[in-house]
């Protein structure tokens, strides 16, 4: 497997399971999950987003170095870190509560930064609110960028327009898988990434498809499946694998990522 210089850059949070069942707080984020999975993987992942000089901010970053992600372009900001509170069902989904975007919301990398991510072999952006600048930023530097379209802002940050690979979320309903896909190949993005709930994945191109299902595991958490999906098919994708390939990648990321609590495995603390 060739070794990919790959950053992720927008989100993190903490996110606070609050059934009785769990009580925990653990260090999560579209952009955060991702690296760290890519570096589990055995890639070189960097992580650029911001965090506030609180504990919970303490605990993002060293979390982080732990697993291997290089945080040298993370932000510290005045205010407090990202959290989110979960209710996790009996049947392993969950339900978001409550989210306080804290010191996300307003991040920019600096030119440092920009410069930085310019060098990398791909660029994967979670939510991100700056109106997709650094999307058109890094697409007119010919750098490979993904976005998860799903987990995103609001509308002036939901464009698809310069990104390599569009990541989204579109459930069972085939109509609306198919529509997803048409949606981001007309704008010209070249692969169209849609996972679909119980139903697997699909991936296409102008030129091909590739679909997968879901592998069966027992399910204790769903948090950030989706996250590590994409850390899959990245890995595979932008390496040079096929798109069956890239597809089961991220579908074996994503099983093993519901087998335990949160998006990656870590030491949580008790709410």
């Amino acid at each position: 497997m060739k070794r990919l210089r790959i950053a992720a850059v927008g989100d993190n949070c903490i996110d606070k399971f609050l059934s009785p069942s769990i009580g925990e707080a653990l260090v999560g984020g579209n952009a955060v999950n991702v690296a760290v999975h890519l570096a589990t993987l055995g890639h070189e992942a960097f992580y650029l987003g911001a965090v506030g000089p609180d504990l919970d901010g303490r605990r993002t970053r060293t979390a982080l170095i732990e697993n291997g992600v290089a945080v040298a372009h993370m932000q510290e900001r005045l205010g407090k870190t990202a959290h989110t509170d979960i209710e996790v069902l009996p049947s392993g989904e969950r339900v978001f509560l409550f989210e306080d975007f804290g010191v996300c919301a307003g991040y920019r990398p600096s030119e440092e930064d920009i410069a930085a991510l310019k060098t990398m072999d791909h660029v994967h952006i979670g939510w991100l609110d700056d109106g997709g600048a650094l999307r058109h930023t890094l697409a007119a530097a010919g750098v490979s960028v993904s976005q998860d379209v799903s987990v995103n802002a609001g509308p002036a940050n939901l464009g698809i327009e310069g990104l390599t690979i569009a990541f989204g979320s579109a459930g069972e309903d085939d109509a609306a898988v198919e529509a997803m896909i048409d949606r981001f190949l007309s704008a010209g993005v070249r692969v169209a990434v849609v996972t679909r709930g119980a139903k697997g994945s699909v991936a296409a191109t102008l030129e091909e498809r590739a679909e997968t299902g879901i592998m069966q595991v027992e399910v204790v958490d769903t948090t950030g499946a989706g996250d590590s999906f994409i850390a899959g098919f990245l890995s595979v994708h932008v390496g040079g694998g096929s798109l069956q390939d890239a597809v089961k990648a991220g579908r074996d990321r994503a099983a093993l990522t519901c087998s335990h609590v949160g998006g990656f495995p870590q030491k949580p603390t008790a709410l």
